[in-house]
């Protein structure tokens, strides 16, 4: 002991989001680390992101929080932005020994990169993404065993629901895991209740994970019987697919395709839509769903975990999973009931009101804190590398 007294100091958050939450395109996890990280800027915590390289990309300090990209050139798409993270994030993270904690999201096609095998720092696994196994049977690679083997390097998980928690205790029994949910932009309750014209479906364009092939389907079944348009807002891997199925199938004439929106454009959107279809085949959250119920617009998903959390009945309508003519059904019965809308809306939006980021932002600097062993009220002095680290 030298005497000298302990300085408090802020904790050193080194947070893996492999989306950055400007890049167009990026999907609800990008949108979480986002949130969360501004408010944990806010308290006092020094938060920096290594996120992906794309084209245009600059590191910057936005919300208080450092975004560095990480990557091998302009990553002009996903695959390359992949490949250039993989390979070039443990180095990243080398750079930053001075981290009390490092928190990985989780990334397709795998999940995770098994982080605490290779850092004795305190490592949170942050699981917005578990569905390697649907991605193996699209490309016929083993991406679930390295899944299964990497949430097993993990002692420490937050969830952001409970049927992703109870996936990764099967995965990983003797984990810690915490469920912690997403919020919604509060800015979204102050838009007035609208019956609007069109049937909006936002995210990402994928075929397979996020069901765009069966809602088309399904719209091709229920458009004579709406008066509105199937509005689809995003972008992704499939635009080219989707576009031409909705040729095949003849509706290109009721579907209209926005591009990606964000702020007020999206706020917008969801608000001025009669209803919000969720048809992903499987969700870690579902935060379109909520955001839309924040701003009294009631969805129509498929009756899967995850979904069912945030989609109650008396805030929308679930139907038999992936039934294609019961969707269908569904779409167009709810449509042409404008009292049953605007009631589901009311109760959507009362609902949607506990999905609060500050209360989830507490939360989460209280997991970050009790994995370095402080509290609140409990500043450290700064951390030194870790012996296995200064030994490289």
């Amino acid at each position: 002991m030298t005497g000298r007294a302990l300085h408090p100091a802020p904790l050193r958050v080194l947070h893996l989001g492999f989306e950055d939450p400007v890049m167009p395109g990026a999907g609800g996890g990008s949108v979480r680390t986002q949130e969360i990280n501004r408010r944990l800027a806010d308290t006092g915590m020094e938060v920096t992101v290594l996120t992906t390289r794309y084209p245009g990309c600059v590191d910057d300090v936005r919300g208080g929080v450092r975004y560095e990209h990480v990557g091998i050139g302009k990553g002009a798409n996903r695959l390359t932005r992949l490949l250039g993270y993989v390979a070039l994030l443990p180095g990243a993270v080398w750079a930053h020994q001075d981290a009390d904690v490092i928190i990985e999201d989780s990334l397709p096609p795998f999940s995770s990169m098994a982080v605490p095998l290779w850092t004795r720092r305190p490592v949170i696994g942050m699981v917005q993404w578990l569905h390697a196994r649907e991605k193996a049977r699209q490309y016929k690679l083993p991406f679930h065993l390295i899944e299964r083997a990497a949430v097993r390097s993990h002692r420490r998980l937050i969830t952001v629901s409970q049927g992703i928690a109870e996936r990764v205790s099967a995965m990983n029994p003797t984990a810690e895991v915490e469920v912690i949910g997403n919020g919604v932009d509060p800015a979204l309750f102050a838009r007035p209740t609208q019956l609007g014209r069109d049937v909006l479906c936002l995210g990402r364009l994928e075929l397979e994970g996020k069901g765009l092939g069966m809602l088309l389907q399904a719209w091709a079944a229920a458009e004579s019987r709406i008066d509105g348009d199937l509005v689809i807002a995003g972008v992704g891997p499939d635009e080219d697919r989707v576009r031409q199925l909705a040729r095949r199938l003849g509706i290109e004439h009721r579907v209209r395709f926005v591009g990606w929106v964000a702020g007020e454009p999206k706020a917008a959107l969801l608000a001025g839509s009669r209803l919000v279809v969720v048809p992903s085949r499987a969700e870690t959250f579902g935060i379109v769903a909520v955001e839309a119920l924040a701003t009294a617009t009631p969805v129509v998903a498929f009756d899967i975990p995850c979904l069912r959390e945030v989609v109650p009945r008396a805030c929308g309508r679930l139907v038999p999973p992936f039934d294609v003519a019961a969707m269908a059904d569904e779409l167009a019965d709810l449509y042409a009931a404008p009292d049953r809308v605007l009631a589901l809306g009311a109760a959507g939006r009362a609902f949607a009101t506990r999905f609060d980021w500050d209360d989830l932002a507490r939360r989460q600097a209280d997991a970050y804190l009790s994995a370095v062993g402080r509290s609140r009220s409990q500043p450290s002095a700064p951390s030194a590398p870790s012996r296995s680290e200064t030994r490289r």
